[in-house]
């Protein structure tokens, strides 16, 4: 039998991510069964769950990659930069709009949130160190802990999640976006 190359093995773990994305955001985390996952990826549960160890692991390797995206470009220029990003090319997140149906599975499934958790630390450490940044040069404003300005803006990216994932005008959220910054830099 001839040996698999590591190219052909890279290749088919990213035929199996980019399918698996694509289920994610057309069904949701619940909807996207193992059938519908071999049917959008074009491979048998075999072929899949060689590379993946399960469904968890699929998704959270595409929570982890999405999260290694955005803190690198968070770390660099902002959260807000990201929610920017995902007005500007919102086919590459459609699959996070699962982010509002796994909120009831992070409450009632410990293992699922430590491992949701794990994958999603880089954006909150990329984002933190920022904000750190930004308050050293002066830039960020003062009178409100920078904890705070975090969880406010985290709570902004899951809003714009979910106004994507319902489809408003990316025009206008790009104005309250434009409202987010403004009310976080020092005055």
């Amino acid at each position: 039998m001839p040996r698999v190359t590591d190219d052909h093995l890279a290749a088919r773990r990213r035929q199996i991510l980019d399918g698996a994305r694509r289920c994610f955001a057309e069904y949701g985390y619940d909807k996207a069964t193992v059938r519908r996952l071999e049917q959008t990826i074009g491979l048998s549960r075999g072929a899949i769950f060689h590379h993946f160890k399960d469904k968890d692991t699929l998704f959270f390797e595409l929570a982890h990659e999405d999260a290694e995206r955005m803190a690198d470009v968070a770390s660099r220029e902002g959260l807000v930069q990201v929610m920017r990003d995902m007005l500007a090319a919102p086919e590459q997140f459609d699959w996070l709009a699962t982010r509002l149906e796994i909120a009831r599975k992070l409450r009632n499934d410990p293992v699922f949130n430590r491992g949701w958790a794990d994958r999603s630390a880089e954006l909150a450490t990329a984002t933190a160190e920022r904000l750190r940044q930004q308050e050293q040069a002066g830039r960020l404003r003062s009178d409100v802990p920078s904890a705070v300005l975090q969880m406010y803006l985290d709570l902004v990216l899951d809003g714009l999640v979910a106004r994507l994932a319902s489809g408003d005008d990316p025009e206008k959220l790009s104005a309250v976006l434009d409202l987010v910054e403004a009310s976080v830099r020092q005055s």
